[in-house]
């Protein structure tokens, strides 16, 4: 993987990760660094959902593709911000 694919992963993990935690409700005490990885993880997961569902290159803009990874990043902010939100501060 080139400078260019790791830097593109990572803007597109923090677009897909930023969106699944706008669908999130209520506070997340988890940080940018987190959301950019469960983004990545769920862009990677997305596109593999997709090509199971046979919609990954479709002409134009690939909504099934980015609804399946959005929906996977809502998912993976759900399970870690309900994780690392039980450890006790004190």
């Amino acid at each position: 993987m080139t400078i260019e694919g790791v830097i593109t992963a990572i803007i597109i993990g923090a677009i897909i990760g930023a969106l699944g935690r706008l669908l999130v409700r209520g506070r997340q005490n988890i940080s940018i660094i987190v959301t950019i990885l469960v983004g990545i993880v769920a862009a990677l997961l997305g596109t593999f959902v997709a090509s199971l569902f046979d919609v990954r290159d479709t002409g134009g803009i690939d909504w099934i593709e980015l609804l399946f990874q959005v929906v996977l990043a809502a998912i993976g902010v759900s399970i870690v911000a309900g994780t690392m939100g039980r450890r006790d501060t004190t």
